[in-house]
């Protein structure tokens, strides 16, 4: 009896299973002919447009505008793909850093010892909540990561 029992609920599981994944497939080609159809709408409107592809399909091209006048764009970090804080290589100065930046640096620079977010955040002035700590551990994270300040295992930075 038990063995009836035991066979009856496998048989259903892998027929559950089977049904499941005739399920997906059906969704599959459910979206496949759709696909297909779609194509076969925008083939035949073309089609028509152009007898069959022996003619051209009537598209007339705007007239070209004129060129603008080159207007003088001031150029900062930040702008067009540049980085606000550039790798650090052997003889840059702070002057390479924006003014926030520089600063963040300067209050590195002035501490006892390796300075935690929550710090830099207080020096500069901002709440010690979340929303104004965070962005400022992702700037001394920035920082470090470009080679600018060396950060400890413990999330806390340092001067390089």
């Amino acid at each position: 009896m038990t063995d009836v029992l035991t066979w009856t609920i496998e048989r259903r599981l892998e027929l559950a299973k089977r049904a499941e994944l005739l399920r997906k497939e059906l969704g599959e080609l459910e979206l496949e002919v759709a696909r297909l159809e779609a194509a076969e709408v925008v083939f035949g409107q073309w089609s028509e447009a152009t007898d069959g592809g022996r003619r051209p399909p009537g598209i007339v091209s705007p007239e070209p505008e004129p060129e603008p006048e080159p207007v003088a764009v001031t150029v900062g970090p930040g702008a067009g793909g540049m980085r606000v804080v550039p790798d650090r290589v052997e003889g840059m100065g702070l002057e390479a850093l924006t003014s926030e930046y520089r600063r963040i640096m300067e209050i590195v620079a002035g501490a006892d010892g390796p300075v935690m977010a929550k710090n830099v955040a207080l020096a500069l002035g901002r709440e010690t909540t979340p929303a104004k700590i965070e962005p400022v551990r992702g700037q001394l994270r920035k920082l470090s990561d470009r080679g600018w300040l060396v950060r400890t295992a413990s999330g806390r930075y340092r001067p390089r």
